[in-house]
């Protein structure tokens, strides 16, 4: 597996490692799942942008 190094506010650490804690889970896996969560939630938004674009080209061409 490759390895990323991030900087980050130590405030911000400490809440993730709270958070990692209280779920029983590296830090990493933390930060894995916030990322998978982040990409899909940003492909749901653009694949509902894409719909609307392709109804408002239907529309001015139909």
């Amino acid at each position: 597996m490759a390895r990323v190094l991030i900087s980050m506010p130590e405030k911000f650490l400490d809440e993730i490692d709270k958070v990692a804690g209280n779920e029983n889970r590296t830090r990493s896996e933390l930060i894995r799942e916030a990322l998978r969560s982040y990409m899909y939630r940003s492909q749901m938004r653009n694949s509902k942008q894409a719909g609307k674009n392709a109804e408002i080209l239907e529309a001015l061409l139909g």
